[in-house]
């Protein structure tokens, strides 16, 4: 079977969690806290930054191809992406809670990074299966 991807739609989905990205880790959003418990301060992260977003926007790129694989079949929906992505989202959300309690890092921190995937991914996955 071969799947049905929207190249167009891909990039958006992955634009979006960018962009979401972009806010959550903002000062509008988490951006103190994330930066106290990484132990980060404002120099710390300055210089670098074209490459992380390059990086990161690849990245989303490649998540949102999987994603649109994963979807590829002809009877995808809007709401099926939604609840796909959301299921993605607890895959990675278990996976970064078995790394987090083993690196014993905080709750917090946790927390904020497991809810942009939780919110970022369910997106993803609404674009992908409205957009076929």
């Amino acid at each position: 079977m071969t799947p049905h991807i929207n190249p167009l739609a891909v990039g958006a989905a992955a634009l979006s969690a960018f962009l979401i990205g972009g806010v959550w880790y903002s000062p509008i959003a988490f951006a103190r806290p994330w930066m106290t418990l990484n132990g980060f301060d404002q120099a710390s992260l300055e210089g670098g930054t074209g490459k992380i977003f390059a990086i990161s926007f690849l990245l989303e790129l490649v998540a949102s191809a999987n994603l649109a694989f994963f979807l590829g079949g002809p009877d995808t929906t809007a709401m099926w992406g939604a609840t796909a992505g959301a299921l993605t989202a607890v895959w990675i959300v278990a996976a970064f809670g078995v790394t987090y309690a083993f690196e014993r890092k905080p709750l917090k921190l946790f927390l904020i990074n497991a809810g942009y995937h939780s919110v970022a991914l369910p997106l993803m996955g609404l674009i992908l299966g409205a957009w076929r």
